[in-house]
């Protein structure tokens, strides 16, 4: 399994990814699901993938290919964003396709990145080839096993979040969905990309032993425990209401 979230703000865009494609009682596998291309100066992208292995790895592979030997439509020659989205969906279905098609084979992307000229950008690409961007009430997307770090994401991030704050959150977003389902597991890889720059920004590697990530997990677990025990205890819904209900029928 795998979770991958990327998130839009004003002030950049930054990724976060597990690195764990199975987990075992005798084997735990890692490669890393994150991909940089770019043009200094001109275009900066992040791939970030989900789904079966050998698809993702042919998809990255070819894209570099193109690249190298200068091919008509290739991540250095596409217009915009949306273009780029479509070209790895094209190349995402040829893959399938040539491995026999089918759920087994499917994958899903997450792109970001800027072109010169025009504002950044991200997109969810479907395993059909399709895509999906950002919006205003949802600046982030995930892929993989998303369910237990949209929470966090849900409540904090907008538009107006500082690019360091939207990493951290990912970060703790990554932390919740490893706390709740093994088969995601370090190492971690995070990414900023800071708006108008067209260079590489800061990168992150946390390793399973990494110090920072045993802390961020700590004081996570410590700071929801003091939310909690700091709530109003239900009692005093009592006196709003004056009402404790009724026995429940049985």
């Amino acid at each position: 399994m795998t979770y991958c979230v990327a998130v839009l703000v004003d002030k950049g865009i930054s990724y976060c990814s597990d690195s764990r494609t199975s987990a075992g009682v005798d084997q735990i596998n890692t490669y890393s699901k994150m991909f940089r291309f770019g043009q200094d100066g001109n275009r900066q992208f992040v791939i970030l993938s989900a789904g079966n292995l050998a698809t993702t790895q042919a998809v990255i592979e070819q894209l570099s290919k193109d690249i190298s030997t200068q091919a008509i439509i290739n991540l250095n020659t596409v217009a915009d964003m949306s273009e780029a989205a479509d070209y790895i969906g094209q190349l995402s279905v040829k893959e399938q396709t040539k491995s026999g098609g089918g759920n087994i084979y499917e994958a899903t992307f997450i792109l970001g990145g800027q072109i010169f000229g025009k504002p950044p950008h991200l997109s969810l690409i479907y395993p059909q080839g399709n895509h999906i961007s950002t919006s205003k009430e949802t600046p982030f997307l995930q892929i993989g096993e998303s369910k237990y770090g949209k929470p966090i994401l849900d409540r904090i991030i907008t538009p107006q979040t500082p690019l360091n704050t939207a990493a951290l959150c990912s970060l703790i977003s990554m932390d919740s969905t490893m706390r709740s389902n093994l088969s995601v597991g370090p190492p971690i890889d995070i990414q900023l990309y800071h708006t108008d720059s067209f260079i590489g920004g800061e990168y992150y590697h946390l390793p399973e032993d990494s110090e920072y990530l045993r802390d961020v997990n700590r004081i996570w677990n410590e700071r929801m425990i003091e939310s909690v025990a700091s709530m109003p205890p239900l009692d005093s819904a009592l006196a709003v209401t004056g009402d404790k209900g009724s026995d429940p029928v049985l």
